[in-house]
Formats: C-alpha cells, structure tokens, sequence
C-alpha cells in the first residue's frame, strides 16, 4: 500500500527528495545561466554567479515586467523566473524570449528543481 502512495506522489508531481541550492540549483544556473548573466551589466540586469545568485533573484523586480518578481519564496507560478524557463512569460506582460537564450529549454526535471526550491522557500 505504501509504494502505491508512493507511486502516486510521483504521478501528480509531488517531489519525493529536497531541492538544495548549493547541490542542485547553484550548478543549473552557473551552467545554464551565468555564461550571459555574469556581472549584472548584461541583459536583465543581474549576476547569476554563485552565492550572488540568490541576491539578484530572490524579492526583486523583473526589468522586463518591473510589476513581477524574479522569484517570490513560496510561489513559482509567480516567479518571472519560471515564467521565463518555460516560456510563459509574454502571457504575463513579460518580453524577451525563452531562457536559457540561444540555447534549448531547460528540461522538466530541472524546471521541477527550480520549481520545488522556490516552492520550499527559495532558501540559500
């Protein structure tokens, strides 16, 4: 009966191991994102380097839709950063296109990272 709920979980998207900034989303941007966005002089206007990472993306207006945050703790489907990984960005006055630009879309698992990290609480 267990491995049925289990299964289930699995199923409807419910995550079944911790999402740890440093083990799995500080690798993902550095490797998916901070080779455009390195000084924070570059198109959105933001590092995403490392432990800096956090700072200009965590409570902080999108430059492309001011009104949105980059990542609000607790919800990704209010985060720009989500709308802009899955390209749903220009549904919510959002510009620009899909991230990562020039480059094919991040695949389910990782949006699901960067999902369940945010959903947790966006914690360092």
């Amino acid at each position: 009966m267990l491995a049925v709920a289990c299964s289930a979980q699995a199923e409807v998207g419910v995550p079944i191991a911790a999402v740890s900034y440093q083990a799995d989303i500080v690798p993902l941007i550095e490797s998916q994102c901070a080779t455009c966005h390195l000084t924070g002089e570059e198109a959105g206007g933001m590092s995403l380097v490392g432990d800096v990472a956090r700072d200009f993306l965590v409570g902080q207006p999108s430059q492309e839709a001011p009104a949105i945050m980059r990542v609000v703790a607790g919800d990704p489907d209010a985060s720009y950063l989500v709308m802009k990984l899955e390209g749903t960005h220009l549904a919510h006055a959002g510009s620009g296109g899909q991230m990562p630009f020039g480059a094919p879309p991040l695949d389910a698992g990782n949006i699901a990272k960067v999902r369940q990290w945010i959903a947790d609480g966006a914690k360092p």
